[in-house]
């Protein structure tokens, strides 16, 4: 770049493209979008006026949808291959949006109006959104077997915090955490812990409903749906696992991984049940192998040194079953410590998946 040419500030180029500051630096992160230059001494990141071509392509790219490989290889493939990849995207969106569309007509047709509630400690979310935000972490509560030792882990934490409502599962090996922007919300921060199933029951009637309040007390809460009808649900007593102490003791991040989302799943679904699986990344791409299945690789971004890694399928595939979007980014600082598991661009759903550290010292191949 010649030294006269404009470079901009990271934010007065995100407006220029229509993205954000934390969307331009996770794109620097995986390769697709570069800064011009990097400061040295602050780490400000600058850009040039003639890279705005390429990331509104790719603002537009993200928008329609397409996983990050896929919008890579429009940005940076042949005529011929964005092309390809623009139509298999198009035919796949087809299918999903008609399959979502017969899904959210018989929604519409069984939803009330909305009539708020009143409380202390409450916030007013979308029904569906609290279900889904339920039926995501609902995988990491804990089993029969790791109850019978630890009851507590049958339980899901249910925070009200400044606008926020947060929902955390954990079963030692996976830890949940769904973030929610309430609606409106008044009375303060409150924690409940509610028995997972009784939660369930709760979820499957906030679905019907277009909005409901919720409303936490140390002791318990409620639902308030669109009708004023109360759904009473009580507070567990135990000590839940101090979850942020474990998010502020996680490793520095060496390596980064996004790929896409349910071609990942498939990968490590479909095998021996009980056995651990490598995962091998590096040189843009993921080949995951063992547990009684042929090798199978998956093209995906890859930041950070060669890695390798092992994970018990069946922990880590209702990890990736219960995310959203179509990219799953993995952020991992080694291979004994636990790994977050993410929307690549999203940040309200995250799991940590403890690795299997057995396998990663004993394989040598």
């Amino acid at each position: 770049m010649d030294e006269n040419d404009e470079l901009l500030g990271i934010g007065a180029f995100a407006r220029r493209a229509g993205l954000t500051p934390s969307a331009l630096r996770f794109y620097d992160d995986c390769g697709v979008l570069r800064p011009a230059r990097v400061d040295p001494v602050s780490g400000y990141r600058f850009y040039g006026a003639e890279q705005e071509g390429r990331a509104v392509l790719l603002r537009r790219l993200r928008e329609a949808g397409l996983p990050l490989v896929d919008a890579r290889a429009v940005l940076d493939g042949g005529e011929a291959e964005a092309r390809a990849v623009l139509r298999g995207h198009l035919e796949r969106t087809r299918r999903t949006a008609d399959a979502a569309c017969a899904v959210v007509e018989g929604l519409l047709r069984g939803l009330p109006d909305v009539a708020l509630g009143r409380g202390r400690g409450w916030a007013d979310i979308g029904g569906a959104e609290l279900a889904s935000a339920v039926r995501q972490v609902a995988p990491a509560v804990a089993g029969p077997s790791e109850q019978a030792s630890f009851p507590i882990l049958g339980c899901v934490l249910l925070e009200l915090d400044e606008g926020e409502v947060r929902l955390v599962a954990t079963d030692r090996y996976r830890l949940a955490i769904r973030t929610l922007r309430a609606k409106a919300a008044g009375g303060g921060a409150y924690r409940v812990l509610v028995d997972s199933g009784e939660l369930a029951d709760l979820s499957s009637w906030a679905l019907r409903q277009q909005d409901v309040r919720v409303e936490v007390t140390g002791a318990g809460g409620c639902l308030v749906g669109a009708d004023g009808e109360r759904r009473e649900f009580a507070g567990r007593e135990g000590e839940f696992p101090d979850y942020r102490l474990l998010l502020d003791g996680l490793g520095d991040v060496r390596h980064r991984v996004i790929a896409d989302r349910s071609v990942l799943r498939e990968a490590f679904a479909e095998r021996e049940k009980g056995a651990a699986m490598s995962m091998r990344a590096g040189e843009q791409k993921v080949v995951v192998s063992g547990a009684g299945g042929d090798r199978v690789a998956v093209d995906a971004v890859c930041t950070g040194p060669s890695l390798r890694i092992a994970f018990d399928p069946a922990v880590l595939v209702p990890a990736l079953d219960a995310g959203v979007g179509p990219d799953v980014l993995l952020e991992i600082a080694s291979g004994t410590e636990p790994v977050v598991v993410r929307s690549a661009d999203q940040g309200s759903f995250t799991t940590l998946v403890m690795p299997v550290q057995e396998l990663v010292s004993r394989e040598t191949d």
